[in-house]
């Protein structure tokens, strides 16, 4: 072997990481591309279908406005005309779900962030239940359909005057959303070593204050994944929104479901699926930059 061997393979084997570097480089963004194609798609097809009239739905698949089809605006302006004109008159509809969805996610993460941070903190204990089990007691809930609890709720709001209401759908996605913001809460609270409370109290903080000012702000990424949990199911809920609500109160998914007739209107169908979408999105983005922070400013050291 000669003397220059072991440098030539130092050389190769320096080519050959860089290689599989570059390799898995590409990997990498070609996946997340045809990722991104395969999420975007559907609303590029829902905006270019929102545009179109019914013999551009009709008469096949068409993509480029102006070239391969006349683009109108009607299927945008049938959301905001009353339904005696031929439209969908969404604005009621969109504004309720708006108020119950941000009315009981605010409900349901303040009781359930207080209940989780009791779970985590302090020992309970209920005949031969402890804190696990009464933690499991809460998720559990959430096991049970929505059909089982369809006819109590109904006959429960019927007897306080709260049916067709949006007090009393606030209180069903209350309890709806509770045993989700527990659930998701506990883990983050647990993952926050007690000795911060302990400092806190030392530092002369009452509880209430250690709670708000130290712990709840290094919780701050589990309180963004219970929101949006909460905002995600309160908003998309059709079931209670259609069985608990009939003539005062529309909320927007039974509204959108009602547009699928005999003859389902697309454009107009395309164009409220996406300003049904638009909320979500933008508190997915507006929230996103809080996932990566609350990332312990102290590190306790033995």
């Amino acid at each position: 072997m000669s003397a220059h061997e072991p440098a030539r393979e130092r050389v190769r084997g320096i080519a050959m990481s860089g290689l599989k570097a570059d390799l898995y480089r590409v990997l990498k963004y070609a996946a997340l591309i045809a990722w991104a194609i395969f999420v975007v798609a559907p609303f590029l097809w829902a905006l270019s279908t929102s545009f179109k009239s019914d013999p551009g739905v009709v008469g096949g698949a068409t993509y480029i406005p102006f070239l391969e089809y006349e683009p109108t605006v009607d299927g945008w302006t049938a959301l905001f005309r009353d339904t005696s004109s031929g439209g969908i008159s969404m604005q009621g509809p969109y504004l309720s779900s708006l108020v119950v969805s941000l009315i009981s996610t605010s409900i349901a993460l303040f009781l359930g962030t207080l209940a989780a941070y009791g779970l985590s903190r302090f020992t309970f204990r209920a005949g031969p239940l402890g804190n696990n089990d009464i933690t499991f007691f809460f998720i559990s809930q959430r096991i049970m359909p929505p059909a089982v609890l369809a006819i109590p709720y109904f006959l429960l709001l019927r007897f306080t005057g709260l049916l067709d209401t949006h007090l009393g759908l606030i209180l069903v996605y209350v309890a709806m959303l509770l045993p989700i913001v527990v659930w998701v809460m506990v883990d983050f609270f647990n993952t926050v070593p007690i000795e911060l409370d302990e400092a806190a109290l030392i530092d002369g903080c009452n509880p209430i204050q250690a709670f708000y000012r130290i712990i709840l702000p290094n919780c701050a990424p589990g309180m963004v994944v219970a929101t949006l949990l909460c905002i995600i199911f309160s908003w998309s809920d059709f079931f209670f929104a259609l069985t608990l609500t009939f003539a005062k109160v529309q909320l927007l998914p039974p509204t959108i479901v009602i547009l699928n007739s005999n003859k389902v209107p697309w454009w107009s169908l395309s164009a409220s699926a996406l300003v049904s979408v638009l909320p979500l999105v933008i508190i997915a983005f507006v929230l996103e930059r809080y996932l990566a922070r609350g990332t312990l400013a102290g590190v306790i050291r033995e």
